[in-house]
């Protein structure tokens, strides 16, 4: 851009920031430094975007079953992969019993049957 273009621009800006003498409604939370926000409120709320303005979570059963289905963080943790981890338990546990009941009891064994799972 050239300079002029960069002015004009700065200028055309002017009427549209948040300064101390905008007129619009104003956040007026407090802050971390006790002082009110000065960002704009969002239309229709007290607060702006980062003081709680921006959303109010889902209101109908729809949005709310959305949400719920939409609340996975990393699916390590999903329903069916805890079923899986319960199965292993499981199996473990009956494939440890045997060991100790029929077998001679050792590490290798356990290891070589862990293996055959896997």
């Amino acid at each position: 851009m050239n300079q002029t273009s960069i002015e004009a621009l700065t200028e055309s800006g002017l009427a549209t920031r948040f300064g101390s003498d905008w007129p619009g409604r104003r956040c007026g939370a407090k802050t971390r430094q006790g002082t009110l926000c000065q960002n704009p409120a969002i239309k229709d709320r007290a607060r702006c975007k980062l003081h709680g303005g921006k959303s109010t979570g889902p209101k109908t059963l729809e949005g709310k079953a959305r949400a719920a289905a939409a609340h996975t963080k990393h699916g390590r943790r999903s329903r069916a992969h805890v079923e899986n981890v319960k199965a292993i338990n499981a199996e473990i546990r009956r494939t440890t019993y045997e060991l100790k009941g029929g077998w001679v009891y050792s590490v290798t064994a356990a290891i070589q049957v862990l293996d055959e799972f896997w």
